[in-house]
């Protein structure tokens, strides 16, 4: 598989036609559905499985997008099993009803068979409001917002900084999570609105937002993001391969993974966190060839905000949990450099406003987590084949540094302990062999 296809595929199918309308045929039909009640967004799972349990497919598709012009996005991306599916829970029936699939669902099938739910007949469409409106900010909270102006009448104009919509849909989640293309097709739905998308122009300069009132514009809605990184320390200064997870995730979207495999092949990584963008973070380091991605998060596995299948899809693909463990600064070479992280052994203390048991420092288990340097940082004279591993003789572990010897999987890559065992043992009777002779001279 090429790198950037890793990069542009959602890795779970939704369903198809068969499996969604049985799925939905699971639901109890409860007079006041929970489900509903459990979707921050409003989107109303209720009304929309009724409806495809019932085979009014179109209904469905149109409940969901009326309701939410990303139901795909969050059909996809969204923690179901925490919002509505746990409340569907709450009915009793055997299983929760798998609401996000069916969401996702109900939206690529309106693609596929080319349904646009939004076009109506002029008699009922909202009469054309004269106001204009703008929203600043192309995120989700701009796009949601600027629909239901437009589908109320409204003229709204949204002015995005980046060159592309979509906010944090676009630049903050790995194309093996949520595909570009997927994103393009509800901003489409979005445009069909009447909506006005001016990208590539920052709101910039003192009262920025009080110019957009003086030239029109009857409201403005700031939804600009929050795209400031936490940093450890107030006065952290930037570290040469130290990068937000905004900046990480963005450059992806960008396509420049090829930029930042150099940074990340071979390296041992560590992504601070635990919630689904660290996950996000430290799978996307896997693919882009790290040598070890150790993911850091001051509670335990257990307190990890991330749902259980990222955390399983995570462990699954090889990276480290290192729970338990509060990050307190970095370790930088002279060159400014990144070469480590500081770190202090945490336990659970007492509860605190999440409801989650507070982390508690440790005192006395500092300890710093380095990376493994590359053969060439720690052995610069010798000859090494392509791929990093060190040049060595096959029978006599002899490298080009004099007095110098090498096996394993440094010389061979992953390979059987029981030829290391082989090559340990070459190497001790050329060393032995090698002293004799001085000693013989």
């Amino acid at each position: 598989m090429k790198s950037s296809d890793r990069f542009s595929r959602m890795e779970e199918k939704g369903f198809d036609l068969s499996q969604a309308v049985a799925e939905a045929g699971r639901c109890l039909l409860c007079h006041e559905p929970p489900c509903s009640k459990g979707c921050p967004a409003g989107t109303d799972p209720g009304a929309f499985i009724r409806k495809l349990r019932f085979r009014n497919i179109t209904g469905a598709i149109r409940t969901v997008k009326k309701n939410n012009i990303l139901g795909g996005a969050c059909g996809v991306l969204c923690p179901t099993a925490r919002l509505c599916e746990k409340e569907c829970c709450a009915t009793g029936i055997d299983r929760p009803i798998r609401i996000g699939k069916l969401q996702r669902f109900l939206i690529e099938h309106s693609w596929k068979i080319g349904f646009k739910p939004f076009d109506a007949d002029a008699s009922e469409r909202p009469p054309r409001r004269k106001e204009k409106v703008a929203v600043v900010g192309a995120g989700p909270a701009g796009l949601s917002c600027a629909a239901e102006l437009a589908a109320n009448g409204f003229q709204v104009t949204v002015f995005e900084a980046r060159p592309e919509p979509g906010g944090v849909l676009r630049y903050g989640v790995p194309g093996f999570r949520f595909q570009t293309e997927f994103l393009k097709k509800e901003i489409d739905d979005l445009l069909s609105l009447g909506v006005e998308l001016k990208c590539s122009t920052p709101m910039t300069g003192d009262g920025a937002a009080e110019k957009l009132l003086q030239q029109g514009y009857r409201a403005v809605f700031l939804a600009t993001g929050l795209w400031k990184p936490v940093r450890l320390k107030k006065d952290q200064r930037d570290l040469k391969g130290l990068f937000t997870s905004m900046e990480f995730l963005s450059a992806l979207r960008e396509g420049k993974a090829g930029e930042l495999s150099k940074s990340i092949k071979g390296k041992v990584c560590a992504v601070i966190g635990g919630g689904s963008v660290a996950m996000d973070c430290a799978r996307s380091a896997v693919r882009l060839g790290a040598a070890d991605v150790y993911l850091l998060y001051r509670r335990s596995l257990a307190q990890m905000p991330a749902e259980e299948d990222e955390r399983t899809e995570t462990m699954n693909e090889g990276v480290h949990f290192l729970t338990l463990n509060q990050p307190l600064g970095f370790l930088a070479d002279s060159k400014g450099k990144l070469k480590g992280v500081k770190l202090i052994r945490t336990t659970l203390g007492a509860r605190d406003s999440s409801g989650r048991r507070k982390p508690v420092e440790v005192k006395g288990t500092g300890w710093s987590l380095p990376p493994v340097p590359s053969a060439r940082s720690a052995y610069p004279s010798l000859k090494l084949e392509r791929g990093g591993l060190i040049r060595a003789g096959e029978k006599d572990c002899r490298t080009s540094l004099r007095g110098g010897f090498a096996g394993g999987d440094i010389v061979r890559g992953p390979d059987l302990v029981v030829r290391a065992v082989r090559d340990g043992k070459t190497a001790a009777r050329s060393i032995m062999s090698m002293l004799d002779q001085k000693a013989g001279a």
